[in-house]
């Protein structure tokens, strides 16, 4: 047939944790599609910096916004910049997250708590069911949401984020019974990614638990395309609910 299901021309995609690690390298891909990118972050002169630097490589218009997922009310002021600017938004990437580390479990403190669920979950039902409400009603939209295998397989180190990532998958399976057909939504649930986060791993304990794995050995930033771009384009156009894990096989293994 020769059609090109992962061409996103003339798209809009809005990337939240988008000015580094797996959201950089999800916005250049997406650019490169030819889609028009929206980088929001917490730091605002990142995201513009990174912005820029897209739209003047790639060629596509670009945004950069500061936004910070965890602020409820900050949320709805986000979608309608973005709507200002580019008039729709085809493709929501969910990818902000924060995985803080604590002495034990019974040191953690409720300002801690909340603000781990607030990040890695309170606001992408937030921003999820916003956009979802426009992309429903204008016929057509795609939710990518970025877990972890954190959800299913806590380390002691991530068990409140491995709970609200948990909630995220969970979210994924109710957003998209809720607005499909017109609005897909899917997940990736992510492995152990080298990006800015595992330069304060443990190499060697890192190596020794990734010897167990079909695929041993921890992921590069942009081994999280592929399934971003399917997700995001025609080429999933049956596909809603669903969980994939890219994470070199981790969870395949006991």
């Amino acid at each position: 047939m020769g059609t090109d299901r992962n061409n996103l021309r003339g798209r809009v995609v809005l990337i939240t944790g988008g000015s580094r690690g797996l959201g950089a390298e999800m916005a250049w891909a997406f650019a490169e599609e030819g889609a028009d990118i929206v980088v929001a972050s917490r730091k605002e002169q990142p995201c513009i910096d990174l912005a820029a630097e897209i739209a003047a490589r790639t060629g596509v218009e670009t945004m950069g916004i500061g936004a910070h997922v965890g602020d409820w009310d900050a949320m709805p002021a986000l979608v309608d910049a973005v709507y200002e600017r580019f008039g729709h938004l085809d493709v929501l990437i969910n990818n902000a997250g924060i995985a803080p580390l604590y002495p034990s479990l019974g040191e953690i403190s409720q300002e801690l708590f909340d603000k781990i669920i607030a990040v890695n979950l309170k606001g992408p039902f937030r921003l999820g069911a916003l956009v979802a409400e426009r992309m429903k009603s204008a016929g057509h939209g795609t939710i990518v949401n970025i877990s972890s295998n954190a959800s299913e397989r806590p380390a002691p180190e991530y068990v409140p984020y491995g709970a609200a990532k948990a909630g995220l998958n969970s979210l994924t399976k109710g957003l998209a019974a809720t607005y499909g057909p017109e609005v897909r939504v899917n997940t990736i649930m992510a492995g152990a990614f080298f990006t800015d986060i595992s330069k304060g791993w443990d190499t060697q304990a890192f190596d020794e638990l990734a010897s167990s794995w079909p695929i041993p050995r921890g992921g590069n930033p942009s081994e999280i395309v592929g399934a971003a771009l399917y997700f995001a384009g025609d080429a999933s156009s049956f596909t809603t609910g669903t969980i994939l894990p890219v994470d070199g096989g981790r969870m395949a293994v006991g």
